[in-house]
């Protein structure tokens, strides 16, 4: 990534998918923030489940939860 940034989301389409599309530039953050590549995914079957995990990690506990685990 240029800046260093991380990008967390969900999507229900498969991650690959996402990435390339991100990686397309199909909006202006992906545009001039990427290019990406995918370094996790975590499966959910329950979209509520999957959206509080993606709160979580945008939190500042979850943030220091991915520094911790990928020593960024």
């Amino acid at each position: 990534m240029k800046n260093n940034k991380r990008y967390i989301g969900f999507t229900s389409k498969l991650p690959e998918q996402r990435l390339e599309e991100h990686n397309s530039g199909t909006n202006k953050w992906t545009r001039t923030n990427g290019p990406f590549k995918l370094i996790h995914k975590e499966i959910f079957s329950d979209k509520t489940e999957c959206i509080k995990r993606e709160h979580f990690l945008k939190s500042g506990q979850g943030r220091k939860y991915l520094d911790k685990i990928f020593e960024v």
